[in-house]
């Protein structure tokens, strides 16, 4: 999930302690291995703007897993993003390779 800079509020006490918590909860049994959250600090340039706020990283035991928790849970958990934040998150799925 990457949510872009455009962001004009982010709350990472409420991301971190409540929607991650949420997501742990609904989707660890389905799935989810891990959550990793990066903060955007900036661009490669100092001083210039980070192209996203913050990236989180969901990893599943596979595909179909992901598939299976945003099928059971996938509603309530976007539409959770609200009380964080005013954009909607863009969402690739990766492969991890190394």
């Amino acid at each position: 999930m990457l949510y872009p800079s455009s962001a004009t509020r982010f709350d990472y006490d409420y991301y971190i302690d409540k929607h991650t918590a949420m997501v742990n909860e609904l989707w660890k049994p389905l799935g989810l291995v891990s959550v990793e959250i990066s903060k955007g600090i900036s661009g490669l340039m100092p001083g210039s703007k980070p192209a996203y706020v913050t990236i989180a990283t969901l990893t599943f035991t596979s595909v179909e897993a992901l598939q299976a928790a945003l099928a059971a849970t996938g509603a309530q958990v976007m539409g959770d993003i609200p009380n964080f934040t005013d954009v909607q998150p863009e969402v690739q799925l990766s492969e991890i390779l190394s």
